[in-house]
C-alpha cells in the first residue's frame, strides 16, 4: 500500500472548498442578518427545503441542531421511476457572532454522502446594500463533482437571497399601507 492511502485502502483527498457569493442592492445588512440568525427558519428561504425544523436546543446558541428535508441536489436522478428517498440532513450550529453577522454549522448527519461538511455564512453591508458570502468544505463525496456543489450552493443563495429582498419589499409596502389608512 502506497504511503498516502488511508486504512481503508483509498487514496486520501484533499477536501472540497468553495464560496458563493450573493450581493442585495437596497437592503441593510442587518435586515437579512435576521433571516440568518433563524437558524430553524432555513425552510423559509432555501429552494426546494420543504422541511426545516428543530431537534436540539434553542435557535441561534451554538449546540442547536436542525433537521432538513426534502431539498433537491444537482445529482437526483429525475429519470428514475423508482420511489425516490428524501433528501435529508441534521445540521449543528457551531458558532454564531450577531455582532460579525456570521455563523458556522456542519452537517453531522444525512443520506446525501456530506462528511465532514463545513459552511460559514457571513452578511456583510456595502454601499448601498449588503452582500451574503457562504463558504464551504467537505470530503469529496460519491456521485458528485465539486461542480455539482458548487452549482446547488451558488443557484441555493441566489434564491435565498431573492426571497429575502422580496420579503423585506414587501414588509416596506405594508408598513407604508398602514400608516398611509
Amino acid at each position: 500500500m502506497a504511503d498516502n492511502d488511508d486504512h481503508h485502502g483509498k487514496q486520501e483527498q484533499p477536501k472540497w472548498q468553495g464560496r458563493a457569493c450573493e450581493e442585495l442592492t437596497g437592503v441593510k445588512a442587518e435586515q437579512i442578518w435576521a433571516f440568518l440568525e433563524d437558524f430553524f427558519g432555513l425552510d423559509k428561504w432555501f429552494p426546494t427545503l420543504t422541511t426545516c425544523i428543530p431537534i436540539q436546543g434553542i435557535s441561534g446558541q451554538p449546540g442547536c441542531v436542525r433537521f432538513c428535508a426534502g431539498f433537491k441536489t444537482p445529482v437526483d436522478n429525475k429519470d428514475d421511476d423508482h420511489e425516490q428517498s428524501v433528501n435529508w440532513t441534521k445540521q449543528k450550529l457551531l458558532a454564531i457572532n450577531a455582532e460579525e453577522m456570521t455563523l458556522t454549522y456542519s452537517i453531522v448527519d444525512g443520506n446525501v454522502g456530506f462528511y465532514g461538511y463545513v459552511s460559514t455564512l457571513t452578511v456583510a453591508p456595502k454601499e448601498n446594500g449588503c452582500y451574503i458570502e457562504w463558504k464551504y468544505e467537505v470530503e469529496p463525496v460519491k456521485g458528485w463533482r465539486l461542480e455539482d456543489l458548487d452549482c446547488f450552493i451558488s443557484s441555493g443563495l441566489q434564491v435565498m437571497a431573492r426571497r429575502m429582498k422580496e420579503a423585506l419589499q414587501a414588509y416596506e409596502v405594508i408598513m407604508q399601507y398602514s400608516s398611509s389608512s
